[in-house]
């Protein structure tokens, strides 16, 4: 056992974040902490890493054991260049060579076995901490994080609070502690980055905590999901979706036995009070009230907490057939981001997807006037009537309450309407007389769209969303917006966001922005196949040579001829496999990220004559 905590509770005041919680973590295990928001998901792993304490329970873990959690790894002298901060991480392998060093300079004396066996003993370990390949390591890491090369020798405090954030980011993943916890790894990653992120945590050689409202991320990291719901922990094997069927399931199972059960008791208070009084079946009745007394009672069973907002976005006019017409636009700030030329039609939801900083938000914010065009132009229809969602502008600052915020914004609805509304997104009671500088992330989202859907837009455009929304808080848009009759553009690296509404995207890369009239999954599919390797392409050139009946001695021939493929091309792995310990490799991250790839494709081109063996000797 890597990580235990038996009987774990934290409380703020007379509160209870949660109480009795069992959570362990076995080997490298990949689990997912999931929760609504306020559930006491973050304040678990402060907790783990020792930023926070539990106020009750027991923690066993082998000693030595390294946690790494973000907060915890600030970046503490922004002086330093973004290479200096790294290379910290690299500190017992720097001092393992200068031991190397000093030994290949006894060695050009005397050589004893001695001296050789404590060589290899270090050199074990230099190999063992990627002793070789650490700065191919570093800059493969990253680059994939947004930054180019030149950044590494700027200082920290040139960057933004938010590179700051992915320095400190890139300097955890690659100190590679024991258990890494990620408290919401994805926010403000570009698609491409999310997805490199998802094979570095599935491939992480250590365990790794995640708390993510990202379902796509969860479902193809996590292989345990942790429940944490009215302050209890639940375990589940299994990825994110099938914790959502998994606990689906057990509390159909758990309120079927509990209802059984109340059946059963029912049944015997009956029979005991028909019977208790009567002298030839006193003995019955009493043997049933014995049974009753020492039966191990059920629960009520406590159902999900899936409350969530109510809403449904209505246009107040159906507007023409053509929306928005956009020509040759090239937006930016001080430098051209893209140009963008796209059409829209009543009825369209179109994802506007890209890397970071290639002019996802500029593009929309001049749409809405908020940024003037470096050039070109664009033209919304007949009655076209937009409705602008801000990530930056609803996560608002002001004193009034939630109900004067609402209110002010649309003073011809009466008292009622307004409570009407905010109760559908969750505002309800005194809730509609908390000062908005008090409300969370996700409570601002929700007064934010509850304003959208009074304006009643036929054209909604939206940039980013989902951000500070939980689970059951994206289901709720998602649900709301894939009801809505008029068009949608909308800004998301929420993947299943995506998925579940977009018709069409708008994909920007470099200076380019392509339109695709393809779903998510129909885009990536035709992505992938472009990847597809010729070997790939060649299989079912293959599969007809393997269906070829073929004589004896023919087969003989074609057995011998894959052979001697296999040792030629066995021969160029090794060869392949050796420069890895070459100098103008492992200097070089390009030339060693182009080498991993070269020796990937040899591997795949073995499996092939593997399989083409196999099958001619069946």
């Amino acid at each position: 056992m890597l990580y235990q905590v038996s009987h774990a509770a934290k409380y703020f005041g007379a509160d209870a974040v949660f109480e009795d919680v069992q959570f362990e973590i076995r080997s490298n295990e990949k689990i997912a902490v999931v929760g609504r928001n306020g559930s006491g998901k973050t304040t678990f792993l402060r907790c783990m890493c020792g930023e926070m304490s539990f106020d009750k329970g027991t923690v066993s873990m082998p000693n030595g054991t390294t946690i790494g959690y973000l907060a915890q790894k600030q970046l503490e002298d922004d002086e330093l260049t973004v290479r200096e901060t790294l290379m910290q991480v690299y500190t017992r392998i720097f001092e393992l060579q200068a031991v190397l060093h000093e030994l290949e300079e006894k060695m050009t004396g005397e050589v004893t076995d001695r001296l050789l066996a404590q060589y290899a003993s270090v050199q074990e370990r230099f190999e063992a901490l990627n002793g070789y390949h650490w700065e191919s390591e570093m800059m493969t890491v990253f680059t994939r994080f947004g930054f180019r090369d030149a950044d590494l020798d700027r200082k920290i405090n040139e960057f933004s609070g938010g590179q700051k954030t992915r320095i400190a980011f890139v300097r955890l993943l690659l100190s590679k502690p024991d258990i890494l916890l990620l408290d919401e790894p994805t926010n403000h990653l570009d698609l491409n980055t999310i997805v490199w992120l998802e094979n570095y945590v599935r491939n992480y050689p250590n365990a790794v905590v995640t708390v993510s409202h990202d379902r796509m991320f969860l479902d193809r990291t996590s292989d345990v999901v942790y429940d944490l719901e009215y302050g209890k922990m639940t375990r589940y094997t299994g990825n994110y979706s099938s914790f959502v069927e998994q606990k689906k399931n057990s509390i159909e199972r758990r309120q079927a036995a509990y209802e059984r059960q109340q059946k059963d008791i029912e049944r015997l208070e009956a029979l005991i009070d028909r019977f208790r009084y009567k002298k030839n079946k006193a003995a019955f009745a009493q043997s049933k009230i014995k049974y009753l007394e020492h039966m191990d009672k059920l629960d009520p069973v406590q159902k999900a907490d899936d409350r969530t907002f109510k809403a449904k976005f209505v246009p107040r006019l159906k507007g023409g057939e053509r929306v928005l017409d956009v020509e040759n636009l090239t937006v930016g700030y001080d430098q051209p981001l893209c140009t963008v030329t796209l059409s829209l039609r009543r009825g369209d939801k179109v994802a506007v997807i890209g890397d970071n900083g290639t002019g996802k938000s500029t593009f929309v914010k001049t749409l809405m006037g908020q940024v003037p065009p470096l050039s070109g132009s664009w033209l919304f229809g007949h009655q076209i009537e937009t409705g602008y969602f801000d990530q930056q502008i609803a996560q608002l600052s002001s004193t009034k309450t939630v109900l004067e915020e609402l209110w002010d914004e649309y003073p011809e609805l009466d008292r009622t309407a307004v409570r009407t509304v905010l109760g559908r997104f969750l505002f309800s009671a005194d809730d509609v007389f908390k000062t908005v500088d008090m409300l969370s992330g996700g409570e601002k989202v929700r007064l934010s769209l509850a304003k959208l859907l009074l304006r009643k837009a036929n054209l909604l455009i939206l940039d980013e969303p989902t951000n500070h929304l939980d689970i059951p808080g994206k289901e709720a848009l998602e649900d709301a917006l894939s009801g809505f009759t008029g068009t949608l553009l909308f800004v998301s690296h929420d993947r299943y966001f995506i998925s579940r509404l977009a018709t069409s995207l708008l994909v920007l890369d470099g200076n380019e922005a392509v339109y695709y009239p393809l779903t998510y999954s129909e885009y990536t599919e035709a992505r992938e196949k472009e990847k597809a390797t010729v070997v790939q392409e060649e299989k079912p050139a293959e599969v007809k040579q393997e269906k070829r009946a073929l004589s004896p001695e023919a087969k003989r021939r074609e057995i011998k001829r894959v052979e001697e493929a296999i040792t030629r091309k066995e021969a160029e792995l090794e060869e392949k496999r050796a420069l890895r310990f070459d100098e103008s490799y492992y200097h070089d991250y390009r030339r060693m990220n182009e080498l991993e790839e070269e020796i990937d494709t040899i591997h795949n081109e073995l499996e092939h004559m593997y399989e083409q063996w196999e099958i001619l000797n069946q």
